[in-house]
């Protein structure tokens, strides 16, 4: 390696470690703040706690009705994303699979859908005309179509790598196109799978514009929303409450793409590249 191709490496990794700081410093500061009293989280530095308040989590667990917030959170994200995983694979298998104009102009439908806002007022109104308004099926449905297109994408690449002798030879031994997806071809499409259940997981989990419009009962809320609440509550006079919250809000998510980073990865080449 050359002397000049060391030194972009060197400059590179330089670079990417003052950004990382840009994340891991107001991270660390979450979470030292959320150990700390009240006199002392709000100097918002690096310093450690001169007592670790552990009791901290649990005033915020009971007071913020953290547990019913994660179910909600749990029940909604896992849903949408069980049904986003089963349309969006479904529709690549018939995308990637037959050749025809229809299958072109439905591919690029759904990329386009990537880029396309949501009509909040028309949609409200259409779940208030079918009566699901204020559910959590409103929720479900408005979650999954909206990173349908995002998982299309991904599934129709992935599926084009598969050899498509694999479909022919199980339809000549008489077996339907539905038994041809699920016990030959959804099998193959695991780490794509992963990669799309995270990813959606994440998107879902981090989201509060979704719940405050179509969630009305506070009693439905999210995790993400029982943050912007217990701010309401205590923003003003207990940060370290404020920050305990918001490290119980974002701990599944971190723990979820800590051990699962690398299928990230593995996946988005695999169905993006190819």
């Amino acid at each position: 390696m050359s002397y000049r191709k060391k030194l972009n490496i060197i400059v590179l990794e330089a670079v990417l470690l003052v950004l990382s700081l840009l994340v891991i410093i107001p991270f660390l500061i979450m979470i030292f703040g959320s150990l700390k009293n009240n006199v002392e989280v709000t100097s918002f530095d690096l310093s450690l706690p001169s007592e670790w308040l552990w009791g901290n989590y649990r005033q915020v667990i009971v007071e913020g009705k953290m547990l019913r917030s994660f179910l909600n959170g749990i029940f909604i994200t896992g849903m949408a994303v069980l049904l986003n995983v089963v349309l969006a694979s479904m529709a690549s298998f018939i995308i990637a699979r037959v050749k025809t104009k229809l299958s072109e102009f439905l591919y690029y439908f759904f990329f386009i859908g990537m880029i396309a806002p949501l009509q909040l007022i028309p949609t409200i109104e259409l779940f208030k005309t079918v009566n699901l308004y204020g559910s959590y099926t409103s929720v479900i449905l408005v979650y999954s179509i909206l990173n349908l297109s995002f998982s299309v994408f991904l599934y129709t690449g992935f599926i084009k790598t598969i050899p498509q002798v694999l479909d022919e030879v199980a339809l000549l031994e008489g077996a339907s196109i539905l038994r041809v997806f699920f016990v030959i071809i959804f099998p193959l499409i695991k780490p794509i799978n992963i990669t799309i259940v995270i990813i959606v997981f994440m998107n879902i989990w981090n989201d509060i514009n979704i719940p405050i419009f179509f969630l009305s009962d506070p009693s439905k809320w999210t995790m993400p929303l029982s943050v912007y609440q217990f701010f309401g509550m205590y923003g003003g006079s207990s940060w370290n409450l404020v920050f305990a919250n918001l490290v119980l809000t974002a701990l599944p998510v971190v723990v979820l793409y800590l051990f699962c980073q690398r299928y990230i990865v593995a996946g988005l080449t695999s169905g993006a590249v190819k």
